[in-house]
């Protein structure tokens, strides 16, 4: 996966925003205000660090060599992914979505109506 094409997937997802919160080089992606990942988008190789769920979260490092605990985050929910084409591009494109929608699952009920409307609207 390219970094363009790895913010291009964080940034379709409804409501989802870019900042750079840390510095002009780490792309932060946000959902109502929280994140669902982290990524240098200039480093090689590329990685981006996502929410996950616990138990999945180990499943997944034991499973592929390039997915570790996040680096500098809760290591329980967060999993970084090294980009280096041992993980296929759909299991990473699957874990940003889930990480996005674990987030979107513990917004206020309000929020996550916005956020439905936003992608009905975008249709």
């Amino acid at each position: 996966m390219t970094p363009a094409a790895l913010e291009k997937l964080c940034s379709g997802f409804p409501g989802s925003r870019q900042e750079f919160p840390f510095d002009e080089n780490t792309s932060v992606f946000k959902v109502a205000g929280k994140i669902f990942a982290l990524t240098p988008l200039a480093a090689k190789p590329l990685r981006v660090s996502l929410k996950c769920d616990p138990d999945l979260a180990v499943q997944l490092r034991v499973a592929h060599p390039a997915i570790t605990a996040g680096y500098h985050l809760n290591k329980r929910h967060w999993n970084t992914v090294v980009l280096d084409g041992s993980v296929p591009d759909e299991l990473v494109r699957e874990m940003v979505e889930d990480s996005y929608d674990l987030v979107v699952s513990q917004l206020p009920k309000r929020e996550q109506e916005k956020l439905k409307w936003i992608a009905l609207s975008s249709e």
